[in-house]
C-alpha cells in the first residue's frame, strides 16, 4: 500500500472494476489508468465504446471518509477541468452533474460508485471513473452514434498521446483529487460551490429532467444548492434534482 499510487496498465476491462477489485492496495487516495479500456460502460447505463490508444480512461480510489460523498462527482469535474486548463488552456464548461464541454459538445464523462470493503464489507469508499477524449478522430464519434462528442485534438488542442495520459493521471490524483479532498472531506461541496456554479451551463437555461416517480419536468435552472442539487424553476415551483437526466437546450439542441 502506498499513499497516491498511480498504476498504469497497458489494457483493462475498466479501471472502475479494476480499483474495485484492487482497492484495499490503494492508499487514502491513488489511481489506475490505461489507454485502452475494453469493457467500460457509462453513467445511466449507456454503452462505451474503446478508443484504443487515442483517450485517457482513469480511475481515482477514494478511501478518505467523505462528509458528502454523493457530491464527490461534482468535484470531480471541477479537478478535470482545472487540469484540461492547465495542460491545453482550454475553458471547459460543465453540465450538471458532470460532464465537460468543450465547444458545447462532450470531452469527459465521469462515473463514480460506491465500494464496500474489509471486515465483513464495513469499510466505506468510491471509485471515480473518468473517460477524457483526447484525440479521436471524428469519424470514431461518427461511427458511435455520439454526435454530441468531440475530442480535444478535435477541438484545436495539441496532443501529445506518448505524455499527456500519465501527466494527466498524475495530476488529477496529486492536485485534482488529493489536495481539494482536506477541505471537501470535511466539508462537502459548499466550498467548491461558487466555482462549480460559473462554469455549469445549465444555469439560466431550459432544461428537461428526469421525475423520480417517472416522466419528465422542463423549466430554467437556476441554482446549484450546497447539496449539489440542481434547481429548476418550473411552473409549479421550485424542484431540486440530483439523481437521472437532464438535458441542456440551446446548445447544439439538446446535450
Amino acid at each position: 500500500m502506498s499513499i497516491n499510487e498511480v498504476r498504469w496498465l497497458s489494457e483493462c476491462g475498466s479501471t472502475n472494476a479494476y480499483a474495485k477489485e484492487h482497492f484495499e492496495e490503494f492508499g487514502p487516495v491513488g489511481a489506475v489508468y490505461t489507454t485502452n479500456q475494453t469493457a467500460g460502460r457509462g453513467r445511466l447505463g449507456r454503452s462505451w465504446v474503446n478508443a484504443e490508444g487515442r483517450a485517457l480512461y482513469y480511475t481515482a480510489v477514494i478511501r478518505e471518509p467523505l462528509a458528502q460523498p454523493a457530491t464527490l462527482p461534482l468535484l470531480a469535474s471541477l479537478a478535470v477541468r482545472d487540469q484540461l486548463a492547465q495542460r491545453y488552456g482550454v475553458d471547459c464548461q460543465i453540465k450538471w452533474p458532470n460532464d465537460l464541454l468543450l465547444n458545447g459538445k462532450k470531452i469527459v464523462g465521469i462515473l463514480c460508485e460506491s465500494v464496500s470493503y474489509g471486515y465483513q464489507m464495513q469499510g466505506r469508499g468510491i471509485v471515480c471513473g473518468i473517460g477524457i477524449n483526447l484525440a479521436q478522430p471524428q469519424s470514431y464519434f461518427d461511427t458511435a452514434n455520439l454526435p454530441n462528442g468531440t475530442s480535444l485534438e478535435l477541438q484545436g488542442a495539441k496532443v501529445d498521446l506518448a505524455a499527456d495520459p500519465q501527466w494527466l493521471a498524475e495530476a488529477l490524483t496529486d492536485f485534482g483529487f488529493d489536495r481539494p479532498l482536506y477541505t471537501f472531506a470535511r466539508e462537502g461541496f459548499a466550498p467548491f460551490r461558487d466555482e462549480y456554479k460559473a462554469a455549469c451551463v445549465n444555469l439560466s437555461r431550459h432544461v428537461t429532467f428526469d421525475l423520480p416517480g417517472g416522466g419528465t419536468g422542463s423549466g430554467t435552472a437556476i441554482n446549484v444548492d450546497a447539496d449539489g442539487q440542481l434547481i429548476v424553476r418550473t411552473d409549479s415551483g421550485e424542484e431540486k434534482v440530483f439523481t437521472g437526466e437532464v438535458s441542456v437546450h440551446g446548445i447544439y439542441g439538446a446535450v
